[in-house]
């Protein structure tokens, strides 16, 4: 995709960076900025549109298609509600999703380590199966190569995925406006704590699941129903906070956030509490965030709320007085949210 009127804003690595990259574990957002702006845009000649977005959009023979990537590292490799397995394939429909696609084929690229059990790696496999038999989606390719004990922390997985493009028109940050409505379409924060909680063996009193889970169907719900979508967001590494940042630095508005619209699980909240986490930040599967004109939030929040009771209208975007941003309302006033200046939960996904 490409606008030549538009102008992602820059996020230049400072000058005298480090040429070695620290690790900067599913903080996402202002390290990942900086690497698309920094190397990869010039490298591979990227349009300002590229790499702001889940995927691609491909036109081939006059079908719309979607294309997209990811990898996952997630540890541990089971975890309450999911495991790497049906993570990865949840978390490639969704992108796939996110562009306004109909999910249809996935490749799967799996990185064993000498070592890893043999029940867990047929475990994985038949979470991946029965993931893409509820997504509706077909694993049609694939690889496999094994490194040296020691170096692969059990199981890294790749998938990759492609699908047929329902929506009438791209879904993309550009298309944000002022006075739209940012619509969330449920709870946040539980798969990161739930990771956490299993990693660390924390004894909470009620067990915390991750919200792993595919997208596709609210988001082609909202597109049958003629809903306008301006753009998707799933919420992944950073959660929501880092997400609509993203969102307002890629369109150049300003998202008002309001916090009491915003559910949070109090055993999540909770947790979060006790162990420092800003639930904003953390980390979702099965999460995300439509930004659609005010006339149509009504009827994108009657279709979500078929998925899901808590979905809910956040907040607004607004023309940035300054600079592009996000703001959440609280009781004690606005509060500016920023980029992570660290790492909080480590290889989540």
């Amino acid at each position: 995709m490409s606008d030549s009127s538009f102008t992602a804003p820059a996020c230049p690595l400072p000058a005298g960076a480090s040429d070695i990259i620290e690790l900067a574990h599913g903080g996402g957002g202002r390290l990942t900025c900086r690497l698309i702006d920094d190397i990869f845009r010039p490298a591979f000649g990227l349009a300002p549109d590229d790499f702001t977005h889940d995927g691609a959009e491909l036109g081939i023979d006059g079908a719309r298609l979607a294309f997209t990537t990811d990898s996952y590292v997630v540890r541990p490799l089971f975890f309450p509600g999911g495991d790497i397995g049906s993570l990865a394939v949840n978390g490639t429909v969704n992108d796939l999703a996110m562009c306004g696609a109909q999910p249809l084929y996935l490749s799967v690229g799996l990185i064993l380590e000498e070592g890893l059990p043999i029940d867990d790696l047929r475990r994985v496999a038949a979470s991946m199966r029965q993931a893409a038999l509820a997504a509706g989606v077909r694993i049609v390719t694939g690889d496999t190569k094994v490194v040296e004990r020691g170096k692969g922390d059990g199981l890294y997985v790749n998938t990759a995925g492609v699908g047929l493009l329902r929506a009438p028109r791209p879904i993309a940050p550009r298309r944000v406006r002022p006075g739209d409505t940012v619509i969330l379409s449920g709870d946040i924060g539980r798969h990161g704590v739930a990771i956490l909680a299993v990693r660390e063996a924390l004894g909470f009193e009620t067990e915390i699941t991750s919200d792993c889970a595919p997208l596709a169907a609210a988001v082609l719900d909202l597109i049958d129903g003629g809903v306008e979508l301006h753009c998707l967001r799933d919420l992944t590494r950073g959660g929501l906070a880092t997400g609509l940042i993203e969102i307002a630095r890629d369109a150049n508005v300003t998202i008002e956030l309001d916090e009491d619209r915003i559910a949070v699980a109090e055993p999540v909240r909770g947790a979060c509490e006790i162990l420092g986490l800003d639930p904003l930040y953390v980390a979702n599967e099965g999460r995300f965030v439509a930004v659609v004109p005010a006339d149509h939030a009504e009827r994108a929040l009657a279709h979500l709320r078929r998925f899901d009771a808590q979905a809910a209208a956040i907040g607004r975007v607004i023309a940035p007085e300054r600079a592009s941003g996000v703001h959440l309302a609280t009781l004690g006033g606005l509060r500016e949210l920023d980029w992570l200046s660290g790492e909080q939960l480590p290889r989540i996904c």
